[in-house]
Order: structure tokens, then sequence, then C-alpha cells
């Protein structure tokens, strides 16, 4: 992997993880208002450590480790960066299996949020979709894991016990966001302490983490490099909670560009574990694309709203 390689994955890891993560801003931003300014100051300082270094670091780290135990955890680290033909040669056996796992989880979060979620509608077809076909989110879930499992079983059975691990996944963590959902109305409305607080945005945060961690494997294997764009992304995600997240909110199809990204990202995961040969510079071409398109669309509707204002 050469320099410039490194450079433009690392770019698209922080854009993959900032966009991702809105939904996460918007929720701390809110609870952020209702504590001290110590608070706010402590959680942005020790929580961007918490958010790098042990949530974005870590369980990388662990995910790269449970697929190759062989290795060890420092082995996991710097695999990819080892000039060790058998160690590469590890990494390359198991990628497929978790690039299953990773790339299920991401169309199952898309699924979810074309069919189930509310939304802005950028697009007349996200409105039918969740309108008339909301119901249909666990037939096409079904279909789609059912479809991988039919061609894997030609390719690589070990795939589809990736994809069960992928689709489990999913549901537990969606469950856990539902919660926390519910937890952050109750937030609100009772008086708890700052440290409760706290304690609640580190938790959430790390329930958020796992969509951009499982989605940073279709940029790289490589931790180091997961652990650098991912960590630039959660500080920008933590500077936007505090000084920009009215900014944000007034851009209104973002999340729409996360999701979009987030399922082609996860196509693009499936793909390679099927052994398809993709450049490296893919994701961050298709991040970069779908953001700047759902950016401009957000920005047309700005302008817009502010040209009805005028008449």
């Amino acid at each position: 992997m050469g320099f410039t390689d490194a450079i433009i994955i690392v770019l698209g890891l922080a854009l993959f993880e900032t966009i991702s993560s809105i939904d996460n801003a918007v929720v701390n931003a809110d609870v952020l208002s209702g504590m001290s300014k110590r608070a706010r100051r402590w959680f942005l300082f020790y929580g961007i450590i918490v958010a790098v270094f042990v949530i974005r670091g870590i369980l990388p780290l662990i995910i790269v480790y449970a697929s190759n135990p062989a290795l060890g955890l420092w082995g996991a680290m710097t695999a990819t960066f080892s000039s060790d033909p058998s160690v590469r040669e590890a990494i390359e056996h198991q990628a497929p299996v978790l690039l299953a796992g990773g790339g299920i989880y991401l169309i199952y979060l898309f699924l979810h949020w074309l069919f189930i979620e509310q939304k802005e509608y950028a697009f007349f077809l996200e409105s039918f979709i969740h309108s008339k076909l909301s119901f249909w989110f666990f037939a096409a879930a079904s279909a789609f894991l059912l479809a991988f499992a039919a061609i894997s079983a030609h390719v690589d059975s070990r795939l589809i016990f990736g994809a069960l691990v992928g689709s489990t996944a999913f549901f537990i963590t969606n469950g856990f966001k539902k919660n926390a959902e519910e937890a952050e109305k109750n937030l609100k409305s009772q008086r708890i302490s700052d440290i409760s607080k706290i304690l609640y945005l580190e938790v959430l945060d790390a329930t958020f983490s796992i969509d951009g961690v499982l989605g940073a494997f279709a940029f790289t294997m490589s931790v180091p490099l997961i652990l650098l764009g991912n960590g630039l992304g959660a500080y920008v995600v933590r500077w936007f909670t505090v000084h920009g997240v009215e900014t944000v909110k007034k851009y209104r199809y973002l999340k729409n560009g996360a999701m979009y990204s987030i399922g082609l990202l996860g196509i693009v995961m499936v793909g390679e574990s099927l052994s398809v040969d993709l450049p490296k510079w893919l994701p961050t071409l298709i991040t970069f694309a779908v953001v700047g398109l759902f950016l401009w669309l957000s920005k047309r509707a700005l302008r817009e709203e502010g040209a009805l204002k005028t008449i």
C-alpha cells in the first residue's frame, strides 16, 4: 500500500465516519444543552479520547483479532503493513468472512432506513417505499440474505456464517439504538446528574460507532488507518456537536447521503467477499460522490425555501 493510497483511504474514512454520525451529533447536542459548561468541556475533551482510542481503535482491532486469533493482538494491529507472507496470507484468508458480515450489516442498515425509518424525502421513490411498502423490509432483508447464501455456497461456504453474524449483529444493535432513542427522550424530561448524562452519551456513541467501524472495512483492513480515519471523523463530529449542529440540521438530505453511502459500501463489501476485484479507491469515490450529490440537493432545497420566503 502506497502513501497516496493511504491518504485516499483516510480521507474516505473520515468523511464516512462524519456523515454516518450526523444523528449522533444531533442527539449529543440536545443532551449537552442541558449540562453545565464544565461537564460539556469534560465530555468534549475526554470523550474524544474514549471515542477515538477506546471505541474506534479497540473495536476494529478486536474484530480483526477475532477473525484471525492466531495473529495475536499486535499482529492484528500491524498485519496489513507486515512483510511476513504468512501474516498477509492469514488476513487474506479470513477477510472474505469479515467483509461478508460487514456488508450484510450495512445493507440491512440501509434497507431498514429505506423501508421503515422516518426521513426527509429526496426522491419520490423514497416516499413511495416508506409509505406503501414499509412492511416489506423483513422480506427484502431475508431475500437478500438467502440470495447471498445461495451464491456463497458455490464460492466459499464460510461466507454464509459471516453473513449470519452480520445479520444477527444488525438486529441486536438496532434494538440497542431503539432503546437509546427512548432513553434520550426520557433524559430530557428527567433531572439527572451531568455524570449520568456523560455516561449515557458514551454508551450511545459506542452504539452508533458500530456502523462506522464495520463500514470502515470497505475501505481497508488496516487497523491503524481505520483508527486514524475514523478518529479524524469522530473529532469533526464532536466539533459539529458544539459549533455547527444547527447548520447541519439545515442540510436536510445529508442523512440520505449517509444511508445511500452505507448501502453502496455494503454492496462493495459483499462483492469483495465474493472475490470481485474492485479498485481500492472506489469506496472513497463513492462516499465523496454520494455525499456531494445530497449536499447539493440540500443546498438547492435551502435556496428554494429562501426564494419562497421572499415571495
